[in-house]
């Protein structure tokens, strides 16, 4: 049983290993820095305070708020 546990363990790590060989071997191309650079810049992108204003009065209106505190009010 602990012969199998370890032979997992082992096979597990190596293959994390080269996994992350991998993706260190694509990601250090310049051309793809700066597409995850770029890619990154536009995925986020920043609510203003308006907007979270907005949202909150949204949840609280449709009961979202009231839930979250019953179900985190603990016991």
């Amino acid at each position: 049983m602990k012969s199998t546990i370890v032979a997992f363990a082992l096979v597990a790590g190596a293959m994390t290993g080269l996994a992350g060989v991998a993706h260190a071997a694509v990601t250090n191309s310049p051309v793809n820095a700066q597409t995850e650079q770029a890619a990154a810049n536009h995925a986020y992108m920043g609510k203003t305070r308006a907007e979270v204003k907005r949202e909150l009065v949204q949840a609280q209106r449709d009961g979202q708020i009231a839930a979250l505190r019953s179900l985190y009010q603990g016991s």
